[in-house]
């Protein structure tokens, strides 16, 4: 009988079976490393390309900064000169306004009329003063009505009362200031002026 030892055979293909799991895991290993490197790179590229985007927006942010900086100074100048040419034109219309105010209420004052107040606020005037009649009222109300200095122009109220042996209207109205630019109709011509010193009245008093 023939007696085999197959030992030897066996250890060699253990050997062959290691040394082919070796190389799987060295192969997987290095296939593992390389596909790392390469998703390292590619990121890597990412990054930069991205950081290059970020540094040129800056450059042409850095560039555009003179431009701005001028644009916002031209801005800050123009309100500033916005501003001026606002309080001169406050200052023209409060110099101006109260010439225009007492020169048409005293165009259109009627003779044998007196003014006892005149009151502005805002742009709200209220006037008080005594007549000989209330046909004198009526037209001074007219005529004010159609000044372009002067709007809604209301007769707040009258009362007949005596003055001195005298028998006056006394009369209170209001009306709001207009801008002196409104085409309004010709004024109602006042009655042919007499001398006040007929009337002997009291004499305009402003308040």
């Amino acid at each position: 009988m023939i007696t085999i030892n197959l030992l030897p055979v066996r250890e060699e293909r253990r050997k062959a079976w290691a040394r082919q799991f070796l190389l799987i895991v060295v192969a997987a290993t290095g296939a593992s490393v390389g596909l790392s490197a390469a998703h390292h790179w590619w990121y890597s590229g990412e990054v930069d390309a991205a950081k290059q985007a970020a540094a040129r927006i800056q450059q042409d942010i850095d560039g555009y900064a003179p431009q701005l900086a001028q644009v916002e100074k031209f801005r800050a100048a123009k309100a500033d000169i916005e501003k001026k040419l606002k309080v001169i034109d406050e200052l023209s219309l409060a110099r101006s306004g109260p010439v225009h105010l007492f020169d048409e209420i005293a165009t259109h004052l009627p003779d044998r009329m007196w003014l006892t107040s005149l009151e502005v606020k805002g742009q709200q005037l209220t006037v008080q003063g005594v007549s000989l009649d209330n046909e004198l009222v009526a037209l001074f109300l007219t005529a004010l009505n159609a000044s372009p200095y002067f709007a809604n122009v209301e007769l707040l109220e009258t009362e007949a009362k005596e003055v001195d042996g005298y028998k006056l209207n006394a009369f209170e109205m209001s009306a709001t200031l207009g801008n002196g630019q409104e085409a309004k109709p010709a004024p109602v011509a006042t009655p042919t002026k007499q001398a006040s010193a007929d009337a002997g009245a009291p004499a305009l008093a402003a308040r």
